[in-house]
């Protein structure tokens, strides 16, 4: 089961003690009395407003704090009423109320009587005071109580909407005085003032946590998403339209989170749309839908992502097709993900940011699709991570369940199952190092079984995301999120399609909080939002031309500032961890992974500036350093985790052992970050080379090693040839090996480490190249003559006389190679000819 309800309310646990220690209630376990007993409001406050039936058949109204864990009595009427609707205000001073005058059964006799059905009262009860009609008629309200911002005092005033089953909404404006003992009395004699709100609706859904109203207009074909914002002033306007190609007309109101009248909202939902508008702490805005499907066996469901500009419309093949089994589906927000729950046979898990790729939501079925606590639909989610089941009177707590979760991953088959549940975990894991250690056990056993993506590159561009963007408000769209273009996966049994809609218009000035980020998630979408996320085709560009430029160039100002970031980064990592690192990393310099470093933090700078200059320039380079930095972290992090399972220790650099399965486990990962690492055009830690050429050499096979060494699997590095040729002794098979290192090494490179090989193949070697560099020097030029017994000891080979003494010359006219090494010169040459050719003839050299 991966989700987890954690129970916050219960009407058995909580409020049925109280009220049997008090004995105001009526048996509650008979099937008379079975729904005396139900939930009517949850208040912005966290306040559970629920009623019962006394012992008398009195009506009674109670309330529940979440966070004393204490109940009230609010009020009572003496007579059985069917309460539909009920809010109190913020300082608990007036009780709002709705509801049926009297039970259906005597309908009929009350017919002849000039009697409203329907009755909404507003009632003092600080103390328990006057009541005052606010309506009397024939159709259904509801109520509820607006509750100011936090901190503001507001003792006297309250305002109140009213909804009508006649599709409109309106605004009380209420006045409260103290009078003598403290009492607190409605201070309007007359008429309270009022103000409509909406008019001809045939949906509405009050968010109370942000005091927004959402409702429908309906049109011709379409209809009109509308949204009212209430301000701490006592202010309200209408800040959102969108249009939606949804069919309502001819459908009677459905009201959501305006109270939770269990049997009334049946008898609507029977009748009504199915839909629920969830926001996200992101700036998102989704319109989750259920569709009526002309197959019997199908689920429909629509999702409108109204801050990406698209809806996706899913059919579902259920699996079994009792007919009596299947209901509609519920939704529930929890703020990253919406889920579109059926009991008994699937949980989808929508992604809310990142909703243009299937690959990035949870599909579930079977027993990681069941939710124990849910078994039906009858539930609504009136705050974040929050649902209420209205039939059973419970509300719950939703969260993922880590160890659901790390099994799910386990578990899956499918890529598009391990890329989501991946992304998932990274998103809940980034504070739990011990869960975040399991997902990496994962990828270094799974790096095999994924095929459509490299679960390296999406750990390290995931985790990068979901620790830069919350610290910068935009920043989330101008970094990648993940290192796949495009996804043709399907998911079994679903099918979805994707339609274009228009944005919607907000009007709205200097507002911040969630409309400043819905309109700015808008106003990328317009700009083309993939473009604005940082690409590595112009860093890979540079990095390759400035890594095959000539040493002069390295001393320009621009590659100055290059190699300084690197070092800003670099120190940046020492003050995070200042212990003693498990994995032999940072431990030297790599020139070609600082220049990359520094590339990177140079273009991804400018890149920020170009869209956050109200940012700032100091606080774009602190971003840029945490990114890198983290960047370099994560591989470590990879690496720390690798050799902790697998139990390594320094001895990757004796040469005295074959290396062991372990090791060469840990080399195939390593190769896996490198293949990652390219792949994006990322830096690596300093050390990196070294330790993975260390591996190679122990745990592979001479061929394979310098087939590894030729295709760039394997780098040669400075450190680690140097301790070759230097540690290494010099039997038949290690001087094949030492020879074939030799051979590979750059220019550069092997000008600074052959001279710590004190070997006739490696004197060979250093002889022929500087040969080789002389003559080139010369080119067209003319020796003027031979010098006679030029050398200490002549020697009778008139070949070698010859060569000796034209090198001798060219060295007399100053075209020494800038390359010549002091202990290199024409009487080396000579010495180590002399020696090979003996050699090869079986002869002694003395």
């Amino acid at each position: 089961m991966l989700l987890h309800l954690a129970a916050e309310f219960d009407l058995q646990r909580d409020v049925v003690p109280w009220l049997a220690a008090r004995s105001w209630a009526a048996p509650l376990d008979t099937s008379e009395n079975s729904s005396a007993l139900y939930i009517v409001n949850v208040e912005r406050n966290g306040k559970i407003i629920y009623t019962w039936k006394g012992n008398q058949r009195n009506t009674h109204i109670g309330l529940y704090d979440l966070q004393t864990k204490q109940n009230e009595h609010l009020y009572m009427f003496e007579k059985d009423l069917r309460i539909i609707s009920c809010s109190v205000n913020k300082e608990r001073t007036l009780l709002a109320v709705s509801f049926r005058q009297y039970p259906e059964e005597e309908r009929v006799s009350r017919l002849l009587q000039s009697v409203s059905k329907y009755l909404a009262l507003l009632i003092e009860i600080h103390p328990i005071n006057n009541v005052r009609v606010l309506k009397a008629v024939d159709s259904c309200v509801r109520v509820q109580f607006l509750y100011p911002a936090e901190g503001r005092n507001t003792s006297t005033e309250s305002r109140l909407l009213l909804v009508s089953e006649d599709k409109y909404i309106e605004q009380f404006d209420i006045h409260v005085v103290a009078e003598e003992d403290q009492k607190m009395v409605i201070q309007n004699s007359g008429q309270l003032p009022r103000a409509r709100v909406a008019d001809d609706l045939i949906w509405a859904q009050w968010d109370m946590m942000e005091q927004r109203l959402f409702y429908i207009v309906p049109k011709e074909s379409t209809s009109t998403l509308k949204c009212v914002q209430f301000y701490p002033n006592e202010n309200f306007n209408s800040i959102l339209e969108s249009h939606l190609d949804i069919s309502v007309n001819g459908t009677q109101l459905k009201l959501v989170n305006f109270g939770y009248d269990y049997c009334q909202d049946q008898d609507v939902a029977s009748k009504s749309l199915n839909l629920q508008v969830f926001t996200s702490k992101a700036g998102g805005l989704c319109v989750c839908c259920s569709l009526a499907s002309d197959i019997p066996d199908e689920i429909m469901y629509s999702i409108y992502f109204l801050h990406k500009g698209y809806n996706k419309t899913f059919k579902v093949s259920l699996e079994r097709t009792e007919s009596h089994q299947l209901k509609e589906v519920a939704f529930m927000n929890l703020d990253y993900y919406v889920a579109a729950y059926l009991p008994g046979q699937f949980l989808h898990l929508l992604n809310i940011q990142h909703p243009d790729l299937l690959c990035y939501s949870l599909f579930l079925t079977g027993e990681d699709a069941r939710i124990d606590k849910l078994q039906n639909c009858s539930i609504r989610s009136p705050l974040t991570s929050t649902v209420l089941d209205c039939h059973a009177g419970s509300m719950y707590a939703v969260s993922i369940s880590d160890s659901a979760l790390l099994q799910f991953l386990q578990n899956s088959k499918r890529d598009s199952e391990r890329l989501a549940a991946l992304h998932c975990a990274l998103l809940h894991f980034r504070h739990m190092e011990h869960l975040e250690m399991q997902v990496i056990w994962w990828i270094s056993e799974n790096l095999s079984t994924c095929h459509s993506f490299d679960p390296i590159q999406e750990f390290i561009i995931a985790s990068l995301y979901c620790r830069m963007c919350p610290e910068t408000h935009n920043l989330d769209k101008l970094l990648p999120y993940t290192s796949l273009l495009d996804w043709i996966g399907i998911i079994p049994g679903v099918t979805c399609t994707t339609d274009i809609i228009s944005l919607p218009v907000l009007e709205f000035q200097n507002s911040k909080g969630f409309w400043e980020k819905l309109n700015s998630n808008l106003e990328s979408v317009k700009y083309a939002e993939p473009h604005l996320h940082y690409h590595n085709n112009v860093l890979r560009r540079e990095w390759r031309n400035l890594s095959e430029e000539r040493e002069g160039r390295r001393t320009t100002a621009y590659l100055r500032n290059i190699f300084e970031n690197a070092k800003k980064v670099l120190s940046y990592l020492d003050t995070w961890d200042s212990e003693e690192r498990l994995v032999p990393l940072f431990q030297e310099e790599d020139y070609q992974q600082q220049l990359l470093m520094g590339l990177m933090v140079a273009q991804l700078k400018d890149h920020l500036m170009r869209h956050l200059q109200y940012v700032g320039k100091k606080k774009i380079d602190q971003i840029v350093l945490d990114y890198v930095a983290n960047l370099l972290n994560l591989v470590h992090r990879i690496m720390k985790e690798v050799w902790r399972r697998y139990q390594l220790h320094s001895c990757i650099f004796c040469f005295d052992e074959r290396g062991s399965t372990e090791e060469f486990a840990v080399f195939h990962i390593m190769s896996r970050i490198l293949e990652a690492a390219n792949g994006m055009c990322m830096p690596l830690p300093p050390g990196f080379h070294t330790l993975h050429l260390g591996l190679g050499v122990r745990c592979l096979p001479l061929h394979t090693l310098l087939h590894y060494i030729d295709s760039g699997v394997l780098h040669l590095t400075e450190t680690y040839v140097r301790k070759l040729l230097k540690d290494l002794d010099d039997t038949e098979k290690n001087e094949k090996l030492k020879f074939s290192i030799v051979m590979r090494l750059p220019e550069a490179l092997g000008q600074k480490v052959r001279q710590f090989w004190n070997h006739p193949i490696n004197a060979n070697f250093i002889a022929r190249k500087y040969v080789k560099l002389l003559l080139e020097k010369l080119g067209n030029r003319q020796c003027s003559r031979p010098i006679p017994e030029r050398l200490s000891v002549p020697v009778e080979f008139l070949p070698l006389n010859y060569l000796t003494n034209m090198l001798a010359e060219i060295e007399n006219q100053g075209l020494h190679p800038r390359e010549k090494q002091d202990h290199v010169n024409v009487r080396f040459v000579e010495e180590t000819a002399l020696k090979h050719t003996v050699t090869l003839l079986g002869l002694k050299y003395s």
